[in-house]
């Protein structure tokens, strides 16, 4: 058997365990009302959390942006790729977020990837909520550093692996929301013990970034930290762009000199092409529409109650969030297969998860509210989930 036979025999082992991916095109710019192949949904499947991501004022933004800036970087950032309205940006950011300064990336996967290795390596150690972003994953095993993973939201279990480390560096690593889960991790309390083991600590915001905490500032900022930066100087935070900012990219928060050091020595920042400058100009419109957003985020508020309230489960299960991820936990792969392929029968596009992107077992519905969902449109999901959970 040749490689391509063995590849084929893999595509069908996944189709066999009901674990192969499928993209559909979408013919409309990013907003819970879709069109594929010339039929209409609803989706319940974008980050876009506050529907910005097709906003006429962003858009205006990025084509400004574009008229002023063009189209591509040009080169790295540290070489000759880097301009004005991105470091206007990444003022604006540090400033939005409570820290000294921020460093712009292309996007969230690579700043996790790239600046884990920068703060640990060979000999030291990393401490990691079992369900942690991939990215943060990947990072933790690019950086070579002793991993220790505790299960989720364990803090006993996380005190015990800190205490019992003699590396010289310690690093604990946590996303803010939980991307399958929707939960948040107990901040103040990781602060806590970073500080009692003389431990850095990173932070994942990227679904919480706009949604939680005053004015959208973040988990962080809802937990109260991170406070003056010469006290938290441990702290690091990341967040995404591309999810309730409605653009693209990612950024790295913290103290002066640790971002300092992350710029100098972080990979995926430094032997890669900058960001497109236009990105920036309409990011930097997208600040002042996160700050405005109080009635965008208390209409997510009102939409995650309704769906708790009319959602009438016996067998599947959905997970207490307070944040726009809802998960259906169903269980079994095939089920949770057929339960989207019904909704989407019904005009009703909500995506199923499976493993490895969740644990064996735990196969679910990721439902993902935006603002611009009605209120009508949730109704109508939590009836069609009630009445297929006693035909499936």
């Amino acid at each position: 058997m040749n490689r391509l036979e063995h590849l084929r025999v893999a595509l069908a082992a996944l189709d066999r365990d009901h674990l192969r991916r499928i993209r559909r095109d979408n013919q409309r710019p990013c907003s819970p009302r879709v069109l594929i192949g010339g039929k209409e949904y609803v989706a319940f499947c974008s980050n876009d959390y506050l529907s910005l991501a097709a906003d006429p004022r962003l858009a205006e933004a990025l084509a400004e942006g574009a008229r002023r800036w063009g189209a591509g970087a040009g080169a790295s950032h540290l070489v000759s790729g880097h301009y004005a309205v991105q470091h206007e940006l990444e003022r604006r950011l540090a400033t939005f977020v409570g820290r000294e300064r921020a460093l712009l990336f292309p996007a969230g996967f690579m700043t996790n990837c790239g600046i884990v290795p920068a703060l640990v390596g060979r000999g030291d150690a990393i401490f990691a909520d079992r369900l942690n972003h991939a990215s943060l994953i990947d990072g933790m095993l690019l950086s070579r550093a002793k991993a220790h993973r505790y299960p989720h939201l364990d803090l006993a279990a996380l005190e015990r692996l800190l205490a019992a480390s003699d590396a010289p560096t310690k690093l604990i690593v946590s996303d803010a929301v939980f991307s399958m889960d929707g939960d948040v991790a107990p901040l103040r309390a990781l602060t806590a013990l970073a500080e009692r083991f003389d431990a850095w600590l990173l932070i994942d915001d990227a679904h919480g970034f706009g949604v939680l905490g005053p004015q959208g500032r973040g988990a962080l900022a809802e937990a109260g930290l991170p406070g003056a930066a010469a006290e938290n100087w441990r702290l690091i935070q990341v967040g995404t762009l591309s999810k309730a900012a409605g653009v693209a990219g990612a950024f790295v928060a913290g103290a002066d000199d640790v971002i300092e050091w992350l710029m100098q020595k972080t990979r995926t920042y430094i032997f890669t092409t900058g960001s497109p400058p236009a990105l920036a100009q309409a990011l930097l419109v997208s600040i002042e529409l996160i700050e405005e957003g109080e009635a965008r985020r208390a209409h997510l508020a009102a939409l995650i109650a309704r769906l708790a309230a009319r959602l009438a489960q016996e067998r599947w299960r959905l997970l207490p969030s307070r944040t726009p991820i809802q998960p259906l936990i169903v269980g079994d792969n095939a089920v949770a297969l057929a339960l989207a392929a019904a909704l989407m029968d019904e005009g009703l596009w909500v995506p199923a998860i499976r493993p490895p992107t969740v644990p064996p077992g735990s196969a679910r519905l990721r439902i993902s509210l935006s603002a611009a969902h009605a209120l009508e449109e949730v109704d109508r999901l939590a009836e069609a989930i009630n009445r297929l959970e006693s035909r499936l």
